[in-house]
């Protein structure tokens, strides 16, 4: 399996692009505005979507792709999420006020875009590869991702505050090599971590404190413009596991 980062930011700004991983060349893991760097043929060749939670910055490009690449393409767009993620995209965004209910257009037995619930725990297969939604907590019902090559297995978090549960999954998985995990905000902010579901660095530290296994650590959803300030304090408390910031434009291999 091979991850391209697309988008990796808390906001926009610049060459900023929020969170989207192409995997492979047909799956998308959330779908912000990194996105829209693909060409039209790069957009077409995406068959599914593998949705966290329902913010814009995770999903605001569904509908766009989707219309893009209509006229290149025979059969939906088939969109994993939560059922709750589901509700909300189709009550706020896909409500032929924001955009067209592509969901059933152009009709409902041939739409651009098909949903699939996804359940915590179950993983949907892809040929060899699977990809498992895991616990999370935010402020809107939220999953991570695993996703398992069978030789390694690469996790992302989504956006979450800590959450036993999802260390206590990681710690069920013997392939783990990546852990791409955010850290939205600084230490001085933790009523806003949460407030929002967010993590800082030393609610991730708290986290780690309880990982049983090695792993190669991802730092993402950093504020845009404190992206130094917080990567200080990520190293600061972290640093035995060598934290890397992740960058729009890495690939990893697993």
């Amino acid at each position: 399996m091979k991850l391209a980062v697309l988008g990796c930011y808390g906001g926009i700004g610049g060459a900023r692009r929020t969170t989207a991983l192409l995997l492979d060349d047909d799956v998308l893991i959330d779908a912000g505005s990194g996105v829209g760097d693909l060409n039209l043929e790069q957009m077409a060749r995406v068959d599914h979507v593998f949705l966290t939670h329902s913010h814009l910055d995770h999903c605001g490009f569904i509908p766009l792709l989707a219309d893009a690449v209509a006229f290149l393409r025979k059969r939906p767009l088939l969109v994993h999420a939560l059922p709750q993620t589901i509700a909300a995209l189709k009550e706020n965004l896909l409500n032929g006020k924001l955009w067209p209910d592509y969901s059933v257009l152009p009709t409902a037995e041939d739409p651009y875009i098909r949903f699939v619930p996804v359940i915590l725990g179950e993983t949907a297969q892809l040929g060899r590869r699977r990809i498992t939604p895991l616990p999370a907590r935010h402020a809107v019902p939220a999953v991570g991702y695993r996703l398992d090559s069978g030789a390694a297995s690469f996790v992302y978090s989504g956006d979450t505050t800590d959450c036993e549960l999802f260390w206590a999954a990681l710690n069920g998985i013997d392939n783990l090599r990546y852990l791409m995990i955010e850290t939205t905000f600084l230490n001085a902010n933790s009523g806003g971590a949460a407030r929002s579901g967010h993590m800082t660095a030393a609610l991730l530290a708290q986290g780690l404190a309880r990982l049983q296994h090695p792993v190669t650590l991802l730092i993402t959803h950093m504020e845009p413009g404190r992206e130094d300030a917080t990567m200080a304090e990520v190293v600061a408390a972290c640093g035995k596991y060598r934290p890397i910031r992740l960058e729009q434009g890495q690939q990893f291999d697993f």
